[in-house]
This record gives structure tokens, C-alpha cells and sequence, in this order.
């Protein structure tokens, strides 16, 4: 299995932030159903205002390759699409459990 995790930190004001947070998580949250080789989906908000990364998500997939299947699926381009105009940073890890 394979993990895939990513943290967003997003531009313009905390209510601009946390709204597009909102919706990225919640069209993330619906992948699963959507997306054949993708397993789990977790989504995490920042609650934290001592930190400047707005939004995790885990990912889970079964191998390596899957993670750009993944990827290119029409619906995680759609989600992606959500955060495009306010996404300032993005770091990202994949590893094998």
C-alpha cells in the first residue's frame, strides 16, 4: 500500500482561506467513490494558528503507479481545480507501508 500526503497552504484572508479549505476538502471526500484505484481518503483542516499550512490530505493507494492514475482522474483534476487560483504552496510525500 502506498501513501500519499500532501499539505496546502493557501493565499488571501483566513475566511477566503477556510472556505476554499472547505470546498477542497469536501470534493476530496468524494473521490473515493469516484476514483477505482483510490482506498481511503483522509482530509484535515489546520486548526492550529500558530502554523501556516492550511490543509493535509492522506491518501491511500495500492501501489506506486496508482498515485498517477490517481492523479490524472478527471474528478481529482475538477477537485484540484478548487484551491489553482489561491494555492501558494504544496509539499508532498509517497511511501510504501
Amino acid at each position: 500500500m502506498v501513501k500519499h500526503i500532501v499539505s496546502f497552504r493557501l493565499k488571501g484572508t483566513d475566511a477566503e482561506r477556510r472556505k476554499a479549505a472547505e470546498d477542497f476538502r469536501d470534493a476530496l471526500m468524494a473521490l473515493p467513490a469516484q476514483i477505482e484505484v483510490l482506498r481511503s481518503m483522509e482530509v484535515g483542516l489546520n486548526e492550529n494558528p500558530a502554523e501556516d499550512w492550511d490543509v493535509v490530505l492522506i491518501a491511500e493507494v495500492d501501489k506506486m503507479e496508482d498515485v498517477a492514475v490517481y492523479a490524472a482522474h478527471p474528478a481529482h483534476v475538477v477537485a484540484a481545480s478548487i484551491i489553482s487560483g489561491c494555492k501558494e504552496a504544496r509539499a508532498c510525500v509517497d511511501y510504501e507501508v
